[in-house]
């Protein structure tokens, strides 16, 4: 089966889209909610909880495991990758080429964790890429903005996505990219997506909003139709199983809502 982890909640905004291209697949999925947010932890700390989480879903059975997080993908993607038998995917890696295609003026901003920003990791990956190309994009200059925006996580987690304090405090980390004149704005956390609306409206209807989510299940699909034994080792039973390492009915909450039915949380034993 495919194996996701994530922070907390934001996974979810992944596994909708997942599932809703592999509706007959079978997941797991674990949410590290005792210790979320990641984004305010050391690169060590990271990369440890990354590998217990990684662990916990190869012990469930999955044949692939997807990092559903930019703060893990950024510090501890290349890791995990390096070092686990079965295939591995993180939000990052295939983010590039489509963020470069979707400006026009080549003005890109990216919003995420204190981590995944400080690491430049993004940034990094957009230069490459860019400086590998021969004129193949509309603009000939690259210029990337990036904004840490370390509340938005536990707004999230907290329940305060629809609250009026949580607009004011996103249109407040968001000035400064308005002003930039960017057009393309990359949400660099899979809890973002969580603030779809309120972010559009901060940023306006001429900036466009890339879900990484959505990209790398492309490439998740790619990577299974070009390798038909791993398809065949993956359960098509249509069966999500989610585990949490802390409040299960919480997270059962949030799957309702952003998953629209009803699944069973249970709490992680870690070995």
């Amino acid at each position: 089966m495919v194996g996701i982890f994530d922070s907390g909640v934001g996974g979810l905004t992944f596994v909708k889209a997942l599932k809703s291209a592999l509706p007959n697949y079978s997941f797991v999925y674990f949410g590290d909610t005792a210790r979320v947010p990641y984004g305010n932890k050391d690169p060590e700390t990271i990369k440890r909880y990354s590998k217990e989480a990684a662990d916990f879903l190869l012990s469930k059975g999955a044949d692939v495991i997807v990092a559903a997080c930019h703060t893990v993908s950024a510090l501890a993607g290349d890791s995990l990758r390096e070092n686990l038998k079965v295939p591995f995917f993180d939000v990052m890696n295939p983010l590039a080429e489509t963020v470069l295609n979707t400006s026009k003026n080549g003005r890109i901003g990216i919003i995420g964790t204190k981590s995944t920003i400080k690491s430049l990791a993004h940034k990094n990956k957009l230069e490459e890429c860019f400086s590998k190309s021969k004129g193949e994009y509309s603009f000939k200059k690259l210029e990337v903005f990036e904004q840490a925006c370390p509340l938005f996580v536990p707004l999230i987690e907290e329940g305060f996505i629809k609250r009026p304090e949580t607009k004011k405090i996103i249109r407040y980390y968001l000035r400064d990219l308005k002003l930039k004149n960017i057009d393309t704005l990359v949400l660099a956390c899979t809890h973002y997506p969580l603030l779809n609306k309120q972010i559009q409206s901060a940023m306006g209807k001429n900036a466009a909003l890339i879900d990484p989510a959505e990209i790398t299940v492309k490439a998740i699909i790619e990577f299974i139709k070009n390798n038909p034994q791993l398809d065949a080792k993956l359960s098509k039973d249509k069966q999500s199983q989610f585990f949490v390492s802390d409040d299960p009915e919480r997270f059962a909450n949030f799957g309702k809502m952003w998953l629209d039915e009803n699944i069973k949380v249970q709490k992680a034993r870690f070995s």
